[in-house]
């Protein structure tokens, strides 16, 4: 009976040993991600000193224990020593677990200090968090974009095959250069939202009215993906994260590319669109930014999101008497938004905005008559 009992907890002892050596392996997802960034990598080996410390104490407790319980067992004629206290055991089971901790917060003190340090960054981008998108602002590069998970709603909705990222894919990603030190500064327009990307280390609150700071420098290229990691409302698991770092040629190349993108956007605002033109824009416009609220067909979720459908705002009329924007009108609610709509004059250039406006006021079962047409000029001019 004896050997059966204690090849069992050989077993077991055997099989923890063996889950605990597995968890280096990143193909069995049982550890955390391989680590790109000095900061990430500490913590990686902080994490696996901590559970080598938890795995001795867990064999010497309870080897102890099983060997306590076998030695001094009734059967072979022990009897319960009755003592109430032993100060030496006392003053033991004390020291040891101070020191044990002693151990782990030195180095863990070391990495806290350095995930604070800021200085001497390279490039200093800001990030705000919305419901539910990233805005990234490269300051003093000129470029200012929004990222939008691009998963399709019909992946969401199982009416079609789930790609490899599902759910952890954007149509415009944060784009670094490799071995640069790039600070980030956080805020966010509403709610609590949490910048996370595993294989940087990073994982900082974006709280409105606050600006937080963090830091990373990625030592490898590749495409590294995150979440937000606060829950932050109805489509908190639509807020994907994505980042490529590449050569410090690409990204030179891709900043070219969003000046021009940028310059493209605003030199538009000049010209004259058609009425197909700027529906066909706006349907991309709206199902990249509003649909995620008021939803693909634009029957909202009401009350928090009122429905595009026979709305007041979406068929009212814009401008009063002087030929200015009336309050609370369609183009108003865009630029300057209201409640938990935020103000998409930050957001979108003169010709998203126009565009996105005409396709709610002639789509989704709307077919306004009065100024059923709005042009990025009048958009302009409204700024």
């Amino acid at each position: 009976m004896n050997k059966k009992v204690f090849s069992f907890l050989g077993t077991i002892l055997g099989s923890a040993l063996t889950l605990v050596a597995s968890t280096a392996h990143a193909a069995y997802g049982l550890n955390l991600k391989a680590p790109v960034t000095e900061i990430a990598t500490q913590i990686y080996d902080l994490h696996m000193l901590i559970v080598w410390v938890c795995l001795a104490i867990f064999v010497v407790v309870f080897a102890v224990m099983f060997y306590s319980l076998y030695k001094h067992r009734k059967s072979v004629g022990h009897k319960a020593a009755q003592f109430h206290e032993h100060h030496t055991l006392e003053i033991v089971w004390t020291i040891i677990p101070a020191l044990i901790l002693i151990v782990m917060a030195v180095p863990a003190t070391k990495t806290i200090f350095a995930m604070k340090d800021t200085s001497a960054a390279d490039m200093t981008v800001k990030v705000t968090g919305y419901q539910w998108k990233w805005e990234y602002d490269y300051l003093d590069k000129n470029v200012k974009f929004i990222s939008n998970l691009s998963t399709t709603q019909d992946q969401i909705d199982n009416k079609a095959e789930k790609s490899e990222n599902y759910l952890l894919e954007v149509d415009n990603p944060m784009v670094v250069p490799v071995g640069k030190k790039v600070r980030l500064i956080l805020t966010a327009s509403d709610v609590i939202h949490a910048w996370w990307v595993p294989e940087f280390g990073v994982k900082q609150d974006a709280i409105p009215g606050f600006i937080k700071e963090v830091w990373f420098k990625a030592e490898k290229e590749g495409t590294y993906r995150g979440q937000c990691a606060e829950l932050c409302g109805k489509a908190h698991g639509y807020m994907p994260i994505v980042v490529e770092v590449v050569s410090e040629d690409k990204y030179n190349g891709w900043l070219i590319a969003k000046a021009e993108e940028a310059a493209a956007g605003a030199a538009g605002a000049d010209k004259e669109w058609t009425k197909d033109d700027l529906l066909a824009k706006g349907k991309v416009v709206y199902e990249k930014n509003c649909a995620v609220c008021h939803q693909a067909n634009g029957a909202g979720l009401p009350p928090a999101f009122p429905a595009i459908t026979g709305s007041k705002i979406a068929l009212g009329t814009i401008y009063g008497a002087d030929g200015k924007y009336l309050p609370d009108s369609h183009i108003d609610r865009l630029l300057n938004g209201k409640g938990v709509m935020p103000a998409w004059k930050a957001l979108l250039n003169d010709v998203e905005i126009a565009s996105v406006i005409t396709y709610t006021r002639q789509a989704l079962g709307n077919a306004a008559t009065v100024d059923p047409v709005v042009q990025p000029a009048q958009i302009k001019a409204a700024r």
